[in-house]
């Protein structure tokens, strides 16, 4: 997906990046490194926006210290002599004395769990051509060696449908299914009704298809709108679900006519069991959310956001529902919800015992989330219809800031209403559950402990929201997948996810169906880095791997 680039202030607190960890070397090792990786195709901001977004971010010197010695054997340049090979030498005996050792869970003979790989979101161009098909090769054959089960790549519609309406051209992805079928590898394919790009540091930029931001320049409304009027291009609005804008089309029949035209275009891949499954996009970065905290807004870690409902149609909507509800003065957006870099506690909406809670807090989030909802139900029927004995799945956005709060502040603004004194996700796995849809979740890699020492004032929790998010999808019998939010390379990371993935004591059994990892790249292809990898793959799928230091 577009991994939403900066989805979840991913990329600003990276885990064990090489971005950040160069906190003590020069400027120009720093530039050459990242110089480096832009060269390869489809990288994203993901992991450039570590870089740019307020600098280098600084984290634990330990961890940094560890994770720079093992990017330092593969990624030399000419500053490097400054430091010279005798400091190598006095950090090796440095971190002997501190390292703690990682302690691990056997995973022998445990279920076997999917492991896919995301694909860059450059491999295909505007002009739904395979960048690089020998490339290509070469990487599915090194993944196929590793033993994992497929790869996930996004089916942009800005490529597909982009220049005329109900004008398909898939060429591209054709030759990259022929080229995954070859490789005995499986697909993950997401159906991005999103824009790709447009964030620090990206180099991919894919828009919503030309006709559509034609409709935009004359009738704005059909986008996402804050408080103060801004337009948010990266997806349309749920208020056109069902308003005929798009040249005599729905924004919701323009999404089933894709996915049906994928359907009939790529049959002999689904009858073949090649495509395992179909992610449907359902927002921003093709996660079920409102765009709360856009960057290019100005937002930043761990900012609230701000509700995005103030576009013509879904004020439209709430204008209805407060009048059904008897109180026609309701028919507003909170007045004192703040900016998006607004902490809960400087807000009258936000903060303990504030508005949100209120008669019309309850009135207006409720509102707010129902048509979250909704847009998820209308679009998941009809991706039934399209793709009917397929496994589909949607993605959920892992806002992990302000969870220890009482309001929840960042959840509600992406339209997750979650308050500490409701679950906000039970109603979001009813409705999966009722198309028979699976969830796929982020940020199962990070730890609770990171957060708190990175950013102590987030209060955050990813540890909780992802356990709450896990056992409300497995209440409502739905299956869990999950992806990492952050490139991940390290022992304890992959520890982390094993540990969610296959829940220790678990009285039923129950763990994911499927893993996908967040990206390929030259990063993961290091031999050091691609070693830790397979081992991971293979404590996935429950085989025996060695050196354990076992708890």
């Amino acid at each position: 997906m577009a991994v939403s680039s900066i989805r979840l202030a991913r990329c600003l607190r990276p885990r064990n990046v090489a971005f950040n960890v160069i906190v003590n070397s020069s400027v120009s090792h720093t530039q050459s490194f990242v110089a480096s990786m832009s060269r390869f195709r489809g990288s994203s901001s993901e992991y450039n926006l570590c870089c740019f977004s307020g600098g280098i971010v600084s984290f634990s010197a330990l961890r940094a210290r560890n994770f720079a010695k093992v990017r330092d054997r593969g990624l030399r340049t000419e500053d490097d002599h400054i430091l010279g090979d005798s400091m190598d030498d006095i950090e090796d005996e440095q971190d002997a004395d501190i390292r703690p050792q990682v302690q691990e869970r056997d995973f022998t003979g445990t279920a076997y769990v999917p492991v896919y790989v995301m694909l860059p979101l450059g491999v295909i161009n505007m002009n739904c051509e395979l960048v690089d098909p020998e490339g290509l090769r070469n990487e599915l054959k090194i993944l196929k060696s590793a033993n994992v089960d497929g790869v996930m790549v996004d089916c942009w519609w800005g490529i597909v449908e982009g220049n005329a309406p109900q004008v398909y051209n898939w060429s591209g992805y054709k030759k990259l299914f022929q080229i995954v079928r070859e490789h005995k590898l499986k697909l993950q394919v997401v159906m991005s009704f999103h824009k790709c790009g447009g964030n620090v540091g990206d180099n991919v930029h894919i828009p919503l298809p030309e006709w559509v931001t034609e409709i935009g320049q004359t009738n704005p409304d059909i986008y996402f709108t804050d408080r103060k009027g801004r337009r948010n291009t990266e997806c349309l609005t749920w208020g056109i679900d069902k308003e005929r804008v798009l040249k005599g089309r729905t924004a919701v029949e323009a999404y089933f006519d894709y996915m049906r035209s994928f359907r009939v275009e790529f049959d002999e891949f689904f009858e073949g069991g090649i495509i395992s499954e179909i992610e449907v996009g359902l927002g921003p970065c093709g996660e079920l959310r409102y765009p709360s905290y856009p960057a290019e807004n100005g937002w930043k870690y761990p900012g609230i956001g701000e509700f995005q409902c103030y576009d013509k149609y879904l004020m439209k909507s709430l204008s209805k529902a407060a009048e059904v509800r008897g109180h026609s003065f309701w028919a507003k957006g909170p007045d004192n919800a703040s900016s998006y870099n607004s902490a809960p506690h400087e807000t009258r909406f936000f903060c303990d015992g504030g508005d949100y809670d209120s008669y019309y807090g309850r009135f207006f989030l409720n509102w707010y989330s129902r048509v979250l909802i909704d847009h998820g139900d209308r679009v998941l029927a009809l991706a039934n219809l399209a793709f009917e004995g397929t496994c589909i799945s949607a993605k959920i956005s892992g806002i992990h800031w302000w969870y220890k709060t009482a309001s929840h502040a960042a959840e509600l603004t992406a339209g997750f209403y979650n308050p500490s004194n409701r679950d906000g996700y039970a109603p979001v796995a009813a409705m999966l559950s009722k198309h028979g849809v699976g969830l796929n979740f982020t940020c199962v890699e990070m730890r609770t402990l990171d957060q708190h020492e990175d950013f102590p004032e987030a209060l955050a929790d990813p540890e909780g929201l992802v356990w709450q998010v896990l056992n409300a999808a497995w209440d409502a019998c739905i299956p869990v997948a999950s992806e990492n939010a952050l490139p991940c390379y390290d022992r304890e990371g992959y520890n982390k996810i094993l540990e969610n993935a296959k829940p220790q004591h678990d009285p039923d059994g129950r763990h994911l169906s499927a893993f996908t990892y967040l990206r390929l790249s030259p990063v993961l292809m290091e031999r050091e880095n691609f070693t830790e990898f397979e081992r991971f793959v293979k404590r996935m799928h429950g085989e025996a791997v060695g050196e354990f230091n076992l708890n």
